[in-house]
């Protein structure tokens, strides 16, 4: 029975010593291997390892991309205007053996150190800038340039600014009522300009527009008098070679069109067929 036991004992003794002896590193997850309080070993990848029981220890942090969401802050434009500025910022470990020695492995220190750094980042890059270019201009360069500056401070922490995202920008109702002002007085002045521009443009369109009309009526009138001229030229020519071919048939027909033009209608005519005119009239009647 005392066998028995002291197998059993032997059996429970191995299995604590070999369950000690394995530890697994997951893939969102960075380890390093103290032992007695000093790193041994921080290059883990994910899956099974081995570490002596007792005396060595495990320590696991999250190697993900972490969120911290900082406290809205006031910064000073080069202006020397306040403005309120929500942000967050985007960061993760890159060093874990940096990042234990420098932070004892406290999310919530990291955190702290990490917010002085983006704020003051950001402190800088807002002091190069006027509240326009804050309010409306590129703020991923703004945030680029902060990140340079503060990627070579966190380094030293084995910490990497992935991102800093700026929420919001709130300015002071004084600052907000001044911007305004000299935004819409900006606006306008580009509105006037471009309605200059616009009118130039339209006069110079109806202005060529009336010099085309003028030439294409004056070509018309031009085209439309050769071509009446020729007309009657041709009609000219016409009638007088018709004349020519019967001189006294054409005067006896001119004079009957002349008579139906004349006497076409209900007026009377109290005349004396007499002259060069009634020729014809003095024929009829003496037949």
């Amino acid at each position: 029975m005392a066998r028995i036991n002291m197998i059993i004992f032997l059996a429970v003794a191995a299995f604590i010593v070999v369950s000690s002896s394995i530890f697994f590193v997951e893939e969102r997850e960075k380890a390093i291997l103290l032992r007695l309080g000093q790193i041994e070993r921080a290059d883990y990848e994910a899956g099974i390892h081995f570490k002596i029981p007792f005396v060595n220890n495990v320590r696991r942090f999250d190697g993900r991309i972490l969120t911290l969401d900082a406290t809205p802050a006031r910064y000073l434009t080069g202006e020397k205007k306040n403005v309120m500025v929500d942000s967050f910022v985007l960061w993760r470990i890159s060093d874990v053996s940096t990042y234990f020695e420098s932070m004892g492995g406290n999310e919530a220190r990291a955190q702290s150190r990490i917010t002085q750094i983006a704020k003051d980042g950001l402190r800088g890059e807002f002091g190069k800038r006027t509240i326009q270019q804050v309010v409306s201009g590129d703020r991923a360069t703004l945030v680029s340039d902060m990140m340079v500056s503060a990627n070579a401070i966190a380094k030293d922490f084995g910490i990497e600014i992935v991102s800093v995202r700026i929420k919001r920008i709130d300015l002071p109702s004084e600052v907000s009522s001044s911007v305004f002002t000299r935004m819409e007085a900006e606006r306008e002045r580009v509105a006037s300009e471009l309605r200059s521009q616009g009118a130039e443009e339209s006069e110079k369109i109806r202005s060529d527009a009336d010099r085309q009309r003028t030439i294409i009526l004056a070509d018309a009138k031009r085209d439309s008098e050769i071509l009446r001229g020729e007309g009657d030229a041709t009609s000219t020519d016409i009638y007088a070679k018709a004349y020519e071919q019967n001189s006294e048939f054409y005067s006896l027909y001119r004079r009957l069109t002349a008579y139906k033009n004349i006497f076409n209608g209900d007026d009377m005519l109290v005349i004396e067929p007499k002259g060069e005119f009634f020729n014809h009239f003095d024929s009829a009647t003496k037949q």
